[in-house]
């Protein structure tokens, strides 16, 4: 599947969400954030200090420092994290340009144009409609599923272990 956005983008949401799982729970320190989300914690340590700018995050210094969110997570949406990270959206001309690529058609649009702005569209539309709770959520979901499959050892067949 093509990448839909950048890997900054996508550290920047994850590095949120884990700030979503421990709200309330004072500030999170970077290494857990990047050790938790897999994230390069010096990679992780600019895109904290951006987001800071935007007013969904902040920190606290010292011992017991770290990032914290500056909102419930029902209240920030993946579209606020992702127009904040990439600024303003910009719709598509056509798939050459989305390779980075000039334009076959040139200024005047081409036959795709028309399609990857709905694309587009339809992207934005699904991060502003959803919430870091609705992740929290589905995270909560998955992990309970996770728990109520059996594990591969206790598994059985015709009686005997596997």
């Amino acid at each position: 599947m093509a990448q839909i956005t950048s890997k900054k983008n996508q550290y920047a949401l994850r590095a949120v969400f884990e700030l979503a799982k421990h709200q309330g729970g004072g500030p999170t320190k970077i290494s857990h954030i990047a050790d938790a989300q897999a994230i390069p914690a010096r990679f992780l340590e600019v895109i904290l200090s951006k987001l800071k700018h935007s007013g969904l995050i902040d920190s606290k210094r010292g011992f017991t420092g770290g990032y914290f969110l500056t909102r419930s997570p029902d209240q920030i949406t993946v579209g606020d994290i992702m127009n904040f990270m990439q600024g303003s959206t910009q719709t598509v001309d056509c798939a050459a340009c989305l390779s980075k690529v000039s334009c076959p058609a040139g200024h005047r649009g081409c036959a795709f144009s028309s399609m990857w702005n709905r694309v587009n569209r339809a992207i934005l539309q699904v991060y502003d409609e959803t919430t870091i709770q609705d992740l929290l959520d589905n995270d909560r979901r998955l992990q309970g599923k996770r728990r109520q499959s059996p594990t591969r050892a206790s598994q059985t067949k015709q009686g005997h272990r596997l």
